[in-house]
């Protein structure tokens, strides 16, 4: 009932008819006016009288508003549990909040004992390495560090021991890398090994000086996986790996030669939108995010686990007819919804193995740089990208298979093998095994 037909009813039958009106209209408690109140005002001072209620009613529902909508907002958060309080919900930190690479690195050292203070300083400085690389990746178009090397003579660079051609942020962020790793502290790494180079060489080499020549680690590393994408300002990464060796000896090639289960500590840094580094000491994966402002790195991701099947396949279509059979009707399998996932895959490819692999661990899925019938062991290496990666897949609850085998117990023969690479959700990565234990023995 509006105001207009209230003010011509008869004064009589005012509070009944006046309080079933609110009622209906405004849900108002009854109970919070007597009839003796509304009965007794005067006619004048009705449209007041309902104001009252009205604003009183606005009031009661805005109360309700802001005490149900923390929980409604909680009950949809993706990170948050459910809020039956079987499972304590997750709560994003504020950035005041977040600790710093630095301050993580202490505490896990102090948590972990002797053999971790040891690589605190490493890992700091390959913490600094990342942020020279990034702003490096940031500045390549204007500093021009963009195309190919040059010699000192102004002419191309031979082909790498990849048989690639160099690009010119090859170069320089292998040497960031490299100074890094041998000049962060004495006595710790012994030798270093680059994607980027033919040989594995020693710190006292690296660093013109004897005093770096021992130590109880040897480090791995892709300076700049996927610089080709540096020219259309997509994303690249770094990638390193840290092994033990034998105290009190010279590193020789052969020290290099580890199962990637013997690593110590893996990571990888993503230049993209965001700076991150990915990192994992053994137990468990965890994030952290350059602040542009303060310079840097909060621990944004804790304790990272990857989704034990996910919507996403990372391949390089373009060679889906080089692929085994195998691998060819597995993807088959994801695109028409027929894979063990139930659902049609999406296909998501960037070019840059950090990349494309960080979007799998976020998200769940596989990624896969198979072999061919030209090249049957792939194009990743298994020291510089396939080991680290491996590793950090694995601690975060995935897989990282060949297709035949996991690839932290391969063997390696020599610093540049190369092996076929599967990395991903633990369900998806098993499902493509079996496909290759029933599908290896057909041909076409």
């Amino acid at each position: 009932m509006g105001l207009l037909r209230l003010l011509n009813i008869e004064m009589g039958h005012l509070p009944i008819v006046l309080l079933l009106s609110l009622s209906l209209s405004t849900n108002i408690d009854t109970n919070a006016f007597t009839i003796t109140t509304l009965a007794t005002s005067p006619l004048s001072s009705l449209s007041k009288t309902i104001q009252d209620l009205q604003y009183s009613h606005r009031q009661q529902n805005r109360n309700n508003h802001n005490r149900i909508l923390p929980k409604l907002q909680s009950s949809l958060d993706p990170l948050g549990g459910p809020m039956d309080g079987s499972v304590k919900s997750t709560q994003r930190m504020s950035k005041k909040d977040l600790k710093t690479f630095s301050r993580y690195l202490e505490i896990e050292s102090w948590k972990r004992g002797p053999s971790a203070r040891d690589l605190e300083f490493v890992l700091r400085s390959i913490g600094e390495a990342c942020k020279q690389i990034n702003r490096i990746v940031q500045r390549a178009q204007t500093d021009d560090l963009y195309g190919v090397a040059l010699g000192e003579d102004g002419q191309q660079l031979d082909e790498n021991v990849q048989g690639e051609v160099q690009q010119k942020l090859d170069v320089v962020c292998n040497n960031i890398m490299l100074k890094q790793f041998c000049g962060s502290s004495k006595g710790v790494i012994a030798a270093v090994a680059s994607e980027e180079e033919d040989l594995p060489r020693t710190c006292c080499d690296v660093m013109g000086d004897d005093a770096f020549a021992i130590g109880e680690y040897v480090a791995v590393f892709d300076p700049i996986d996927g610089s080709k994408n540096i020219d259309a300002s997509l994303p690249v990464g770094t990638i390193f790996g840290i092994y033990k060796c034998t105290p009190g000896t010279e590193p020789t090639d052969k020290t290099f030669l580890q199962k990637g289960n013997e690593m110590v500590a893996a990571g990888y840094c993503l230049y993209s939108a965001t700076t991150v580094f990915v990192l994992t000491m053994g137990s468990g994966v965890d994030g952290f995010t350059l602040d542009p402002d303060k310079g840097v790195f909060l621990h944004t991701h804790q304790d990272l686990r990857i989704p034990s099947a996910g919507p996403i396949y990372s391949f390089n279509e373009a060679n889906f007819r080089d692929y085994t059979v195998p691998v060819r009707r597995y993807l088959t399998a994801l695109k028409e919804g027929s894979s063990s996932i139930k659902v049609r895959s999406n296909a998501r490819y960037v070019g840059a193995l950090v990349a494309d692999v960080h979007n799998i661990l976020i998200n769940g899925g596989i990624y896969g740089y198979p072999g061919t019938f030209s090249n049957p062991d792939g194009k990743l290496r298994l020291l510089y990208e396939s080991n680290p990666m491996g590793m950090i897949i694995e601690q975060a609850g995935g897989a990282a298979s060949t297709g035949f085998g996991r690839i932290l117990d391969v063997q390696p023969k020599e610093i540049h093998m190369r092996v076929p690479t599967f990395l991903g959700s633990i369900e998806n990565v098993y499902e493509l095994d079996q496909f290759h234990q029933y599908y290896s023995d057909d041909e076409e």
